[in-house]
């Protein structure tokens, strides 16, 4: 089987700026023979807020001849408690009533590929439990199948047992619960986006795997992170084994966001200059 991993595709009607990278995107999808493209979330530029986001975006999802599933990314269904755009009611419901459910699982012959919310994790309320209680049911009823899970955040930066980053990865509680769950259950691989940044990795026995994103890298604007900034995608083969290449897609701008953050993003442009005072 061979699945596509886009991430961050950061699209919009109204803030184009990265628009033009959809197209060889899509066309490297339906020259490649994939069986299934998975997207690890920030489908849109602000569908947190802007419903017209998501459906534009989901309208170009829908032109591909491959299976699409999706993940939400923070810039979809919201952040962390006390962010600008915390994950609520409202955000969820929007993206489950255009996009689809925000956590799935998807069995493809002998392996079973499970799709996370990781933007609940973090609030230890009935949304995130939930999941929990979902993600833990779905795994004990794999059979012999073996695991693959999709997320947005991945689960650590720089160190599998890493304090809290905050924004960046999954909080160290939640992470822990998770690696219980996926020590215990087979899971071969946890692939996500969110960074920016393209990386490969291990722990536990599970491999790890960061999507670059096909819309922008980020220069000095934040920290420099583990891996390779690029633009572009991942081709899993999976079979009984699994294989991960990170491909810089041909025909794609590698578009950087620190000179248009405040048109893009003004709030976090916002932030970042009341914090360099």
């Amino acid at each position: 089987m061979k699945i596509v991993q886009i991430s961050d595709t950061h699209l919009s009607p109204s803030k184009t700026h990265f628009n033009d990278n959809w197209e060889p995107v899509a066309r490297w999808i339906e020259t490649v023979g994939a069986d299934l493209v998975v997207h690890t979330g920030d489908l849109t530029i602000d569908g947190a807020d802007q419903e017209e986001d998501i459906v534009f975006s989901m309208e170009l999802m829908r032109k591909l001849s491959v299976p699409v599933l999706i993940v939400p990314g923070n810039h979809d269904v919201g952040h962390l408690p006390g962010s600008d755009q915390p994950v609520d009611a409202a955000r969820l419901d929007r993206w489950r009533r255009l996009v689809g459910p925000d956590y799935w699982v998807s069995d493809h012959g002998n392996w079973r590929l499970i799709g996370l919310n990781s933007l609940l994790l973090g609030y230890g309320d009935e949304e995130e439990e939930r999941q929990f209680q979902w993600l833990e049911q779905t795994l004990a009823t794999r059979a012999d199948r073996r695991v693959a899970i999709f997320a947005h955040k991945p689960l650590f930066v720089d160190e599998p047992l890493e304090g809290d980053t905050g924004y960046w990865s999954v909080k160290p509680q939640q992470r822990q619960r998770l690696y219980e769950l996926m020590a215990e259950n087979d899971v071969a691989l946890h692939a996500s986006g969110h960074l920016h940044w393209a990386w490969r990795g291990q722990h536990a026995g599970t491999d790890l795997l960061w999507a670059p994103p096909t819309s922008f890298i980020v220069d000095t604007l934040e920290r420099e992170m583990p891996g390779e900034r690029l633009v572009g995608a991942v081709l899993h083969h999976l079979e009984g084994s699994i294989d991960s290449e990170i491909v810089a897609i041909p025909g794609l701008t590698r578009y950087v966001i620190d000179p248009v953050i405040e048109e893009i993003y003004p709030r976090h442009a916002r932030k970042l200059a009341e914090a360099a005072q």
